[in-house]
């Protein structure tokens, strides 16, 4: 289980973060992807925010969260079992999505834009092909029903509550949802400029992107797996986990330049 930071500007920070990283999901980026398409194929002006909407929606079930075991956590300690099974689970979701999107990278024709894979949407049915504002919030807000967001919004909110109450966690909750909204956010808009430019460029970038989610989600699965099976490796962690978020959040940054430089070189002057 992650070691939350001590001092209370790391905390948000080590937060913000993981909202940043959430935002990568192979689940968010595949669900966006979908609304945003709709959306522009039915020329609605809010195309462009399906993924700010999504977010919102999502963030609003974490600080709920947050909140609810903010009050709880006087009177309700977390089992260690309840921690080591959420761990596993969680790694065996990111291993599960990292290789589905790196099979659609290999699987996809050359001529076709490579869509991100997720789970969830797909226990969604039509809740995931919607075009009210409202309708796209909501199903952010369901995909937050799952274990892995309630485990992490109920882990910041218990460490929140040592620096004082429950307004910490409703803080760390608004933090988070924060670092999702800028990623979810950007994602959307991203998606909804492909669609309007060249195919060649969306080619490119699509690969380039979903190669990185699932570089990403393996490279996390793996090294969270070697802490747990090496109990040296998880003492040297211990401390950096700004320093391992920052990582992958540069990773999955530098490979979205690195999409947009491809892309340019090929725009048709």
């Amino acid at each position: 289980m992650m070691e939350m930071p001590t001092g209370w500007t790391a905390l948000a920070a080590l937060v913000f973060l993981l909202g940043l990283k959430h935002g990568f999901d192979a689940d968010h980026l595949a669900t966006i992807d979908g609304l945003t398409r709709l959306n522009c194929r039915q020329q609605h002006p809010w195309a462009r925010y399906c993924g700010a909407l999504f977010s919102l929606g999502h963030g609003l079930v974490v600080v709920l969260i947050a909140l609810a075991v903010g009050y709880m956590s006087e009177r309700w300690e977390t089992p260690g079992w309840l921690e080591i099974s959420g761990t596993w689970i969680s790694l065996g979701f990111l291993t599960l999505l990292g290789v589905v999107n790196l099979r659609a990278v290999l699987v996809t024709p050359a001529d076709q834009v490579v869509a991100p894979v997720g789970l969830k949407g797909r226990f969604l049915g039509r809740l995931g092909r919607v075009e009210h504002p409202a309708l796209i919030a909501l199903v952010g807000a369901l995909f937050a029903l799952s274990f892995d967001t309630v485990s992490q919004a109920a882990l910041f909110a218990v460490t929140a509550t040592q620096f004082g109450g429950v307004e910490h966690a409703l803080a760390l909750g608004l933090v988070f949802t924060l670092g999702m909204l800028v990623t979810d956010g950007i994602n959307g808009l991203w998606i909804s400029r492909l669609i309007a430019r060249a195919d060649q460029i969306a080619l490119i970038a699509s690969r380039v992107m979903s190669l990185a989610v699932a570089g990403v989600s393996l490279l996390v699965a793996a090294f969270g797996a070697a802490k747990l099976a090496l109990p040296a490796l998880s003492a040297w962690t211990d401390g950096k986990e700004l320093v391992f978020g920052l990582a992958v959040v540069a990773l999955i940054l530098a490979s979205f330049l690195v999409a947009r430089a491809l892309a340019r070189r090929v725009q048709p002057a």
